[in-house]
């Protein structure tokens, strides 16, 4: 029986002193319990985290020091999101920290998965993608961007490795394991497709519709890709659009959903949705997918689905 492999990678605010990151753990169980036997599914949550953790505590202990932090207004909001989002952002752009961080990944997925030479999974398993926050940057990063692919970049070598653990990518495209859908949870990549043109080195559209060609050829099906959304998310961003207009412009192979998430006292904030309050509310709805019912119900749906034959 072929196994569903949901892979996990974090965004912001995650920061795990254990080798076994429990992030995911919640949301993997709720997803499980919904999807019945004889279907069976595998967590592989990547963790990298504490690759940027010098550099952003070096650079919050100087803001710190400052003379005029405490008289900012919004200490709180600063320290424990804008600059951590920023501050990963900027680090995993650097040639630097991104293939740390990229060596890292690689290292834990095959942990799981084994590599193209050496593949641990079996011929019909499947991959679900799973990210959250600046998460989905690094992934659509690492298995798409152009500024990868010069071999005298540091990094350039694991990048490949992962490319070609994937069907439809990486110098042997019919080999590895086959991706059936992709979810994003509190997603800022559309503001990242500002920097995906005009031949930038983060065009991620040349690979990605090669990658969704392939797909569609093996599994005469569109990949489904679920964007999640917390209304009050100020990370989160419709994507169903912007993806339409940077990939796949004749829906042929992509079938893109954008969804808003909802929590049980969000009517509390409500009224004040266009205000301060809500926005320092925001880190909470930031963080809250990893616990929607929604999320784990939409989630298990799509692995559920991709099981069956196509077009049944």
């Amino acid at each position: 029986m072929s196994t569903d492999y949901i892979l996990f990678i974090h965004g912001v605010s995650n920061r795990s002193k254990t080798e076994k990151p429990s992030y995911a753990d919640g949301l993997f169980q709720d997803i499980e319990k919904r999807v019945e036997p004889p279907l069976t599914v595998e967590k592989i949550a990547l963790y990298w985290g504490n690759v940027n953790l010098a550099a952003e505590n070096k650079l919050e202990d100087a803001l710190k020091a400052s003379k005029a932090w405490d008289k900012l207004w919004f200490k709180d909001f600063r320290d424990k999101q804008l600059l951590q989002f920023v501050g990963d952002a900027a680090l995993y752009l650097s040639r630097h920290v991104g293939s740390q961080v990229v060596a890292q990944l690689k290292q834990q997925a095959e942990q799981v998965l084994g590599t193209a030479a050496s593949p641990k999974h079996k011929p019909g398993d499947r991959l679900h993608l799973v990210t959250h926050s600046w998460g989905t940057v690094i992934l659509l990063d690492i298995l798409f961007a152009d500024r990868w692919e010069d071999e005298k970049i540091p990094g350039h070598k694991d990048v490949m490795l992962i490319r070609n653990a994937l069907f439809g990518l990486g110098a042997n495209p019919n080999q590895g394991i086959t991706l059936a859908s992709i979810h994003t949870m509190g997603s800022p990549i559309a503001l990242f497709s500002l920097i995906s043109v005009n031949g930038s080195s983060h065009d991620f559209q040349p690979q990605f519709n090669k990658l969704l060609e392939n797909l569609y050829h093996r599994r005469s099906r569109e990949l489904p890709w679920l964007n999640f959304i917390h209304s009050g998310d100020p990370v989160a961003w419709p994507l169903e659009k912007v993806m339409s207009g940077l990939v796949d412009g004749d829906a042929k192979y992509l079938d893109f959903k954008d969804q808003l998430t909802h929590e049980k006292f969000d009517f509390l904030i409500q009224p004040f949705s266009q205000t301060i309050l809500a926005l320092l509310n925001g880190g909470k709805a930031h963080g809250s997918y990893w616990s929607s019912k929604e999320v784990a119900q939409s989630i298990a749906q799509i692995i559920k689905t991709a099981a069956k034959p196509a077009n049944s």
